[in-house]
């Protein structure tokens, strides 16, 4: 794959950069330098080879998934005028 002028030109407007016509040739040779090298990796045998997320085996820590109320009622309603039961009371709005 290549990379001409009009593409670089419509990738900086794309992109709301303003790009001079030397600017646009220049990074024209870039992109295509980079294109090139991205290619190079299609020759790369991958065939056996599993996913990786780092490049060293590790386990995820996980931590037990327990149900709990978080031990925090009084501390949540604290702060409300009225509470009963570790609920806030509010006047009734709808009759």
């Amino acid at each position: 794959m290549s990379v001409d002028i009009s593409t670089v030109k419509r990738v900086a407007r794309l992109a709301r950069i303003a790009v001079s016509e030397d600017d646009a040739a220049r990074m024209t040779g870039e992109l295509n330098t980079i294109l090139g090298f991205v290619e190079q990796l299609n020759e790369v045998n991958v065939d056996g080879v599993e996913p990786m997320t780092s490049v060293t085996p590790m386990a995820m820590k996980k931590r037990t998934d327990l149900v709990t109320d978080g031990n925090k009622a009084a501390d949540i309603v604290a702060n409300s005028p009225v509470t009963e039961d570790n609920f806030f009371v509010v006047p009734k709005v709808v009759e």
